[in-house]
């Protein structure tokens, strides 16, 4: 199972950002914490996606969770 933990920053403007550390330049801004997340969420299944399609990952052994 392949885990991603989203971690939040704040920024001196009160935006949040959200960053899948697992994922290298996988991160999102959001005006809020749950905006921030669903954002973030949505990059890093691209980014798997496009992994999936090249062959990095194999599909029979893919399972996703997401701690934020």
């Amino acid at each position: 199972m392949h885990q991603f933990h989203i971690e939040f920053d704040r920024e001196a403007d009160g935006r949040f950002i959200a960053e899948a550390a697992e994922l290298p330049g996988v991160m999102a801004y959001g005006a809020t914490k749950e905006e921030a997340l669903a954002v973030c969420e949505a990059l890093a299944l691209r980014v798997i996606a496009d992994r999936l399609e090249n062959g990095e990952v194999a599909a029979h052994s893919l399972e996703i969770s997401v701690t934020a």
